[in-house]
């Protein structure tokens, strides 16, 4: 089988679909005899998971690896930013932190003295070098490479900057595929532009292009598509139709707009509390198609004290949103909705907020030393410097469970109170605290996604539940979605034209 160059799915702008693309073609390459590989030099998400060394890396890559059907890596994504504030962000380089960068100094242009050992210049670490040697080590191990750009390719006022786009397209000689959202309007300027404001040298990287999120009878388009082969002098490879029935899990920010923000009768609701640093959101994603259940973001104090389970989720910012909670009187009514019967459960910095107090005596957070938690587990939280990133295996009631912890943080029994876990670890470790089986915190994300975690959660209400309801099997249900998503793109690409584009000399 001949060898594919590398591909590169870039943008329009943000939000135009290249990461769901991008996994469409990593199971499509797999389902044709190929051992792709995902690739983004750097991704800016507050979504994250830990590769099986327990390093981190941006969820997206975890997912277009899953649907590749290979473990995921840090040379997948070896530059992550995960924004702290409005003008920094924390910098996780090849799987581990690097401290915190203000947007100007992580930008700003790295000093040319003279080169030192290693991927440093001035004293500087030098991410391109690094994001190339990541991408040099995974083509090593597999053909082809899926690349993923970020954002848009045509912000020239960062184009010397840009470690993601074209010049990481140059460096890997990849075959370019813009990418274009029709769906919300000015597809001919976004898709001409991107083009027109590229370099000479840019712009023949650039092999076609895919209109994406299109909407109605695709023989409409049949003319707008010739007079964009034109005046771009670019073969448009597929225009992909609008899906709503195939469920592939999304990390962007913007993603979460869609999610579904109101209570529903008929089923146990769930209502996920929308905090200001809300992160790892895909936490969730298996209760929305699970057909028991109905799952809604909230920070309406009405909605959360009629849901059935009420969950705490991640947060970049454990004290800021104790905070906020307590400021929007959304703190009094979850323990209120407790008293009256609902579950709480917490997750990572949701479970260090169901504590007695959260302390940080060296402002890894920021100013605030201590704030009390919600007081519904007798737990007490120190914030450290010092990032857990590990995948897990646990026992829960003779049930084999997995997931992953991403949290800094150490979380200890409150004063004279004994230890109550939730889970029992395979390596010796416990996790969590359990109260009884409606108050429950841990820091283990993806518990969600193990279906004897989710039944033991359903089981206070199973009046609520038909004789007929079945336990969901989450990970057949992705796989299902990874194939209809790759015959989906599959029928509606000209594989043919794309397979010659990535085999031509």
């Amino acid at each position: 089988m001949k060898p594919l160059h590398p591909i590169m799915f870039a943008g329009t702008g943000s939000d135009v679909g290249k990461s769901i693309i991008a996994a469409a073609f990593c199971r499509i390459f797999r389902q044709d005899g190929y051992h792709p590989a995902p690739f983004k030099a750097q991704n800016m998400a507050l979504n994250s998971y830990a590769t099986p060394e327990g390093l981190e890396i941006g969820r997206a890559q975890a997912v277009q690896a899953e649907a590749a059907g290979i473990a995921c890596h840090t040379d997948m994504n070896p530059l992550l930013l995960k924004p702290q504030s409005d003008h920094t962000s924390q910098v996780v380089l090849n799987g581990k932190p690097m401290g915190n960068k203000s947007a100007y100094d992580y930008w700003k242009p790295t000093p040319n003295p003279s080169q030192k050992e290693g991927n440093t210049e001035g004293g500087r670490i030098d991410f391109r070098k690094e994001v190339c040697a990541a991408f040099d080590r995974l083509k090593e191990r597999y053909n082809p490479i899926v690349m993923e750009g970020a954002g848009s390719i045509s912000e020239i006022n960062l184009r010397d900057t840009d470690l993601v786009n074209l010049p990481m397209a140059r460096h890997a000689k990849a075959d370019v595929i813009l990418v274009g959202d029709i769906d919300r309007g000015g597809v001919f300027a976004s898709v001409y532009g991107s083009i027109a404001l590229q370099s000479p040298e840019d712009r023949k990287l650039i092999k076609g292009i895919i209109i994406n999120k299109f909407r109605g009878d695709m023989r409409l388009f049949d003319k707008g598509r010739q007079m964009l082969e034109e005046i771009c002098g670019i073969p448009v490879l597929g225009v992909i139709p609008y899906y709503t029935d195939i469920h592939i899990e999304e990390e962007d920010s913007v993603a979460l707009a869609k999610k579904s923000f109101e209570m529903q009768q008929g089923k146990v609701n769930v209502a996920v509390v929308m905090l200001r640093h809300l992160s790892n959101y895909t936490d969730f994603d298996v209760l929305e198609q699970d057909p028991r259940i109905h799952l809604f973001y909230t920070n309406n104090t009405d909605d959360i004290s009629k849901a059935d389970i009420i969950i705490l989720p991640g947060t970049k910012s454990t004290l800021h949103d104790i905070y906020e909670l307590r400021r929007n009187g959304c703190a009094q009514a979850i323990i209120k909705a407790h008293r009256a019967g609902a579950t709480v459960l917490g997750i990572c910095g949701g479970y260090q907020m169901m504590g007695v107090e959260v302390c940080d005596p060296d402002h890894v957070e920021g100013d605030i030393e201590r704030l009390p938690g919600l007081g519904l587990l007798p737990i007490t939280t120190s914030m450290s410097g010092k990032k857990v990133t590990r995948q897990i295996e646990a026992q829960f009631s003779s049930h084999l469970l997995n997931g992953y912890e991403i949290h800094m943080g150490e979380t200890l029994p409150f004063g004279d109170a004994n230890e109550s876990p939730l889970l029992q670890l395979n390596d010796g470790r416990t996790d969590g605290y359990i109260v009884d089986n409606k108050c429950m915190g841990t820091y283990v994300h993806g518990i969600l996604d193990n279906a004897p975690f989710v039944d033991f959660l359903l089981q206070p209400f199973a009046d609520k539940l038909a004789e007929t309801d079945k336990a969901f099997d989450y990970q057949k249900f992705k796989e299902e979605q990874y194939d209809r998503l790759a015959e989906h793109v599959r029928k509606h690409v000209d594989m043919e034209q794309i397979y010659k584009i990535l085999t031509d000399d």
